[in-house]
């Protein structure tokens, strides 16, 4: 699995988990729902990591625990 779709994976559970929707992470993160969608509709890769600093925040919960995931464990050289 690339890095770029492990984002996407990871960020669809935790979505998933806390019960909102993508529009809503986006939202919540203070991002234009139009760079999440792309991102997540695989219309562009690889986020910025300022980028995803905010999608944690919108989660609430650290880098660190973003990319404390099994879902990382399979992650690839693209």
């Amino acid at each position: 699995m690339t890095l770029s779709n492990a984002i996407r994976k990871r960020i669809t559970e935790l979505a998933k988990e806390k019960g909102i929707s993508i529009n809503m992470v986006a939202t919540l993160a203070g991002i234009p729902h139009t760079t999440l969608l792309a991102f997540m509709n695989y219309t562009s890769n690889d986020p910025r990591a300022t980028t995803l600093l905010h999608i944690c925040e919108a989660f609430e919960i650290e880098l660190k625990e973003f990319f404390n995931a099994p879902v990382f464990k399979e992650v690839i050289d693209e």
